[in-house]
């Protein structure tokens, strides 16, 4: 789909990757309501701040009416409680599949007969390599976010007759406050949304936004072993 002139709706728009989408978007020539609990959090220019809450459906549908130009979704809010699925907090692996999959869900089922009524446009909602790689201390979180890769390729299919194409942007680590304190490879958010927007553009299915993605995304056609090298470990 063509981003200038577009209307889009970020979410988690107030920092990090969401941040960079909503900038980036503002550069393309589109119109951009940056989503946040709190819109006073939202402090880029040229964007019009929205109070959206994803997990609450009167903030959703609220939203979605505020929004109602809309012809571009992007599913960016998330979190990561970091908890263990076999000792860790049960309310906290709620809150991660209510954040990352219910709450993408209900935005998609909100925003969808909006764009459909401007005429159809597109959808792109950032997963991770997590969906694909699922490992510790990120249990919870990656298997919020693999329920959220199979919603997005399910949705995918059933937009597609009404208009409006879907994208899924799988990154790591990005350079972001979230990503304090850990010593890895960080990719900067400001490429990755680039990136991303240009698969919107192009209408990609899958932007494969680094190495780390591209080479999960391979090595699902892989034996096990090849995602989960410690299975080939000794057994005691």
């Amino acid at each position: 789909m063509e981003i200038q002139n577009s209307v889009a709706v970020v979410t988690g728009a107030n920092r990090g990757l969401g941040r960079h989408l909503a900038a980036e978007l503002v550069k393309r020539g589109a119109k951009v309501y940056a989503g946040a609990r709190d819109p006073h959090a939202v402090d880029l220019p040229g964007v019009v701040p929205l109070r959206i809450h994803i997990t609450d459906p009167k903030s959703v549908a609220a939203a979605a009416a505020a929004a109602s130009d809309a012809t571009l979704l992007i599913n960016n809010a998330g979190i990561d409680t970091h908890t263990d699925l076999l000792d860790g907090d049960i309310d906290k692996i709620r809150l991660d599949m209510e954040t990352l999959f219910f709450g993408t869900l209900q935005m998609t089922r909100a925003f969808v007969p909006v764009i459909e009524a401007n005429g159809g446009g597109g959808m792109l909602n950032v997963l991770s390599v997590l969906s694909w790689v699922h490992v510790a201390p990120h249990e919870s979180y990656a298997a919020a976010k693999a329920a959220s890769w199979a919603m997005t390729d399910a949705v995918r299919l059933q937009l597609a007759p009404k208009g409006i194409q879907v994208t899924a942007l799988h990154v790591g680590y990005m350079d972001t406050d979230l990503t304090v304190g850990i010593d890895s490879p960080k990719s900067d958010p400001a490429v990755v949304a680039a990136l991303a927007l240009d698969g919107v553009q192009t209408g990609a299915y899958e932007v494969l936004a680094d190495d780390l993605s591209k080479n999960a995304r391979a090595g699902l056609s892989a034996d096990l072993t090849v995602l989960y090298p410690q299975l080939t470990a000794p057994q005691a």
